[in-house]
């Protein structure tokens, strides 16, 4: 399954950068997420793990306040454009590091693509100082201006390996958690524009390839117009 995902994410660099260009989403969930965390922290955001750091759009983000950022991915290829932070490529379902050895884990738009996030989080707790906090956004999903799902009457849902309350539910074991909503406007080109990401389009189609993923994502998303509201949970958690 990871060997999966790392292909995925590997073959995912440019759509991604693409997408991100044109949404600046990515950025957006992780300062939000940012300030989340700051403010349940006494003495502000020491070293922080970024967990899942993709191509360090998050990991820019978190270097602008935390002292120390380490960008964390299981895709070579997604580190090779990081420039904030030093690398390191490994599972975040088995951290390379000792217990009690950084004061935030940040999982920006991650933990939500693996099927077991306890196993992460169980992680994240591990390797968390005392006071240490952990913060992790997943997607909602979009609705249109009547709040229907976007994706009815559609032969496909868009689904997470984990979903939000997945997500939730895993970190509430470790840690005393707060969690809420944030909300983006955004189109139909945008969302088709997320789906073309190969590692997003096997939300739609994981059982084939990358190139015939991408393009079955684009005909199935072809007929949506119009604008949407893409919903995103956020949970932060602190150590006890």
């Amino acid at each position: 399954m990871k060997d999966v995902v790392r292909r995925n994410f590997d073959a995912s660099v440019d759509a991604y950068a693409t997408y991100e260009r044109r949404t600046n989403r990515f950025t957006a969930l992780a300062r939000l997420l940012a300030a989340e965390m700051r403010v349940r922290t006494d003495d502000g955001l020491g070293t922080v793990l970024d967990a899942g750091a993709g191509t360090g759009v998050s990991t820019r983000v978190f270097a602008e306040t935390a002292t120390n950022t380490i960008a964390l991915d299981v895709s070579r290829e997604m580190l090779k454009e990081v420039d904030a932070a030093p690398r390191v490529q490994a599972d975040f379902d088995r951290l390379p590091f000792v217990d009690r050895s950084v004061d935030g884990v940040a999982f920006t738009a991650s933990l939500f693509l693996v099927p077991d996030p306890a196993v992460a989080a169980r992680e994240a707790a591990r390797v968390l100082r005392p006071g240490g906090v952990v913060g992790a956004v997943a997607p909602l999903g979009w609705t249109d201006a009547d709040g229907d799902d976007a994706f009815e009457g559609l032969e496909r849902d868009s689904r997470s390996p984990a979903g939000a309350t997945a997500v939730r539910d895993a970190l509430a074991d470790e840690f005393a958690i707060a969690t809420g909503t944030w909300q983006f406007s955004t189109t139909a080109a945008n969302l088709r524009l997320f789906h073309a990401i190969p590692a997003m389009a096997a939300r739609l189609y994981p059982k084939l390839d990358t190139d015939e993923r991408v393009a079955k994502a684009r005909e199935l998303l072809d007929s949506l117009d119009g604008t949407f509201e893409q919903r995103w949970r956020w949970i932060v958690g602190v150590t006890e």
